[in-house]
C-alpha cells in the first residue's frame, strides 16, 4: 500500500531537519537526567520508543542518565505473594518484607529489563542502584513509613565515569544507609532523580510521566501551561493550579533548579518520542519549570 500521503514531504523533512541541528549542537557533551515512570514505563510499545530516543541521544554525545521508579511492577509482585500494598499519604509503607520485594523489583528485574532494551537499540548502558558505589545514602524519613528514606548524600563518581566512558547509567532508587546503618531504603524516583541531577551539574532535568504537563483545567489538554517561572509557583498553588499528584513533581523541578539545573521539564510519555521533540524542536513538548 502506497502512504506517501502520511509521510513528510521533502521540504517538511528538510524543515524538521534543520531545526534540529542546532539542538543537536547545543546538547553534546552535556548531562540531561530523565525520570522515567507512568504509562511509558508500561506500555511495551512506549517502551521501546523512549529506549530508541536515549540510544539516539547517546549516539550524538550527549550524556544521559536514566532514572527509574517502578511502582506498578512492586505492586503486582506484593499481590502475587499475597501482601496487601499499604499507603501512607500516598507514599508506600515499605516494612522490611516489603523493602526485600522493592529490592527484587527495581534492581533486579525492572533495572536489568530496561539496560536490555537500551543494548538491543545498539546503546551501551549498565545498571546501578543507589547501593552500588554509596550512589544515594539516605536516612529513615520522618513519617512513619517503614524503611522509606530521604536522600542525604548523592556520590556521583561511578555515574560520571560511565558517562565519560560513553554508557548509559540505568539508576534504580534503592539506598544505602548512612555510615553505620546497614539498612536499604526505598526512595522516591522522582526526588532521587531530581539530587542526581544536581550532583552532576546537569543542564536539563526531564520527568517522563503519564500527563501532557501542567494544565490550567483538569481532563483539557488544550489549557497545557508550556512555561513556568518558578516565581510563579506559589501563587499557583494557592490558587489551586498546581494540586495533587502534580505538586511532588513540581517540588522536584523546584529542587533541582535550586540546586542549580538550568531546564527542567514535565513532559507526557504516552506521547512516542516525546523526548525527542522537547529535545530537538522548537515547539517542545509538556511544562518548562525554569
Amino acid at each position: 500500500m502506497n502512504d506517501e500521503k502520511s509521510l513528510l514531504n521533502n521540504e517538511q523533512w528538510s524543515e524538521v531537519l534543520s531545526q534540529a541541528l542546532p539542538y543537536f549542537k547545543q546538547w553534546v557533551g552535556k548531562v540531561v537526567v530523565v525520570k522515567y515512570g507512568g504509562n511509558a514505563m508500561l506500555n511495551e510499545e512506549l517502551k521501546s520508543a523512549v529506549m530508541e530516543d536515549i540510544v539516539l541521544l547517546n549516539t550524538i554525545g550527549i550524556k544521559v542518565v536514566l532514572v527509574h521508579g517502578g511502582g506498578p511492577e512492586i505492586n503486582k509482585m506484593l499481590e502475587r505473594v499475597g501482601k496487601e500494598s499499604k499507603f501512607v499519604d500516598g507514599l508506600r509503607y515499605t516494612d522490611e518484607e516489603t523493602m526485600e520485594i522493592v529490592q527484587m523489583v527495581l534492581t533486579g528485574k525492572l533495572n536489568k529489563e530496561i539496560v536490555g532494551i537500551l543494548l538491543e537499540k545498539g546503546g551501551k548502558a549498565v545498571g546501578l542502584s543507589g547501593v552500588d558505589s554509596g550512589l544515594l545514602r539516605a536516612v529513615k524519613t520522618e513519617k512513619d513509613l517503614g524503611f522509606v528514606g530521604d536522600v542525604t548524600e548523592v556520590n556521583p563518581s561511578i555515574v560520571e565515569s560511565l558517562l565519560n566512558d560513553g554508557f548509559i547509567p540505568v539508576i534504580s532508587t534503592v539506598a544505602q544507609g548512612m555510615e553505620g546503618d546497614n539498612n536499604r531504603y526505598n526512595i522516591n524516583a522522582d526526588t532521587a532523580a531530581a539530587k542526581i541531577a544536581v550532583a552532576l551539574n546537569a543542564e536539563k532535568f526531564v520527568q517522563l510521566t503519564n500527563v501532557p504537563g501542567v494544565l490550567l483545567k483538569m481532563e483539557d489538554p488544550e489549557s497545557l501551561v508550556k512555561r513556568i517561572d518558578r516565581q510563579a509557583i506559589p501563587s499557583m498553588k494557592a490558587t489551586g493550579v498546581l494540586t495533587g499528584g502534580m505538586l511532588p513533581k513540581i517540588d522536584c523541578c523546584l529542587e533541582a533548579l535550586n540546586g542549580g539545573v538550568p531546564r527542567t521539564h514535565i513532559i507526557d510519555g504516552r506521547v512516542p518520542h516525546s523526548l525527542l521533540i522537547e529535545m530537538f524542536s522548537d515547539r517542545g513538548i509538556g511544562t518548562m519549570i525554569y
